[in-house]
């Protein structure tokens, strides 16, 4: 996956907030939009403002910040406790290590490491949500409470992007035979896990705030587009095709096509 784009109420505000709390990197800035990560962009934000969250809305559930090692999570997660970041989860889910937060605007964030992937390749359906065990994760760390942050470390990508969708099985086609993702676990009505290559998500859906709902107000704190990594142009050329086979004409942007799932969520094929 690649960068995010949100709509955000006070630039500056979240600007600090990324920078300081999690540590993000401004690559450029300008007329109301900034551009955020460290090896790569990862993040784009546009101020509107004024724009409120819209929560019973289709849009983003969170999009997750893959750190490249254990280490680098709990060098994170210490870093958030000295400066009393908040969070509203810590999670172990088999597959992978998980921290949660919210940002001023309530879009949700996911800083995570995954297990190696020996241990889990073949087996994503035995993903879950269980209580992380924090104190293990610190022992990473000589000493955290003095364990040097100066911000998130490289090699961090865009691990995956988990949506708030109007409906599942229409999601779930849309990914699969539409966009050429895999279906790695579907949990009924509920929630779906689509990804590239056997990796245990790049996509995640879900209807548990948001079945049947329409898609963010324009104007509004929301989800602009994600962006979804293609490995050439035949294989972005083949997606368009699937895409205007449904009936959908996909939006020309300097960055590629841009598309719409079912939900009205934007996708930027890169």
């Amino acid at each position: 996956m690649g960068a995010v784009e949100l709509t955000v109420s006070d630039l500056e505000r979240s600007l600090d907030y990324y920078r300081r709390s999690i540590g993000l990197g401004v690559r450029e800035q300008g007329n109301g939009r900034a551009s955020l990560g460290g090896d790569s962009e990862l993040l784009v934000l546009h101020e509107v403002p004024g724009a409120e969250p819209a929560p019973r809305n289709t849009g983003l559930f969170h999009f997750a910040l893959l750190v490249p090692e254990r280490r680098g999570l709990a060098a994170w997660l210490a870093h958030a406790i000295r400066e009393q970041v908040p969070m509203t989860g810590v999670s172990d889910h088999f597959v992978s290590e998980a921290l949660y937060l919210r940002d001023p605007d309530g879009h949700g964030i996911e800083i995570y490491a995954d297990r190696p992937r020996e241990l889990w390749e073949g087996q994503v359906a035995r993903m879950t949500t269980e209580p992380l065990d924090v104190e293990n994760l610190l022992r990473e760390l000589d000493d955290p409470e003095r364990e040097p942050f100066d911000g998130l470390p490289g090699g961090t990508v865009m691990g995956h992007v988990h949506l708030q969708v109007a409906d599942i099985p229409e999601t779930l086609r849309f990914y699969r035979d539409v966009m050429g993702f895999d279906e790695m676990a579907t949990l009924g009505s509920q929630a779906t896990f689509l990804s590239a290559g056997g990796y245990h998500h790049h996509v995640g859906a879900n209807t548990w705030a948001s079945a049947g709902a329409p898609p963010p107000p324009e104007g509004s704190a929301s989800l602009r587009l994600a962006s979804v990594v293609l490995p050439d142009s035949a294989s972005r050329d083949e997606v368009v095709g699937r895409v205007a086979a449904i009936g959908q004409d996909p939006e020309e942007k300097p960055g590629g096509p841009v598309v719409r799932d079912p939900s009205g969520n934007r996708l930027l094929l890169a």
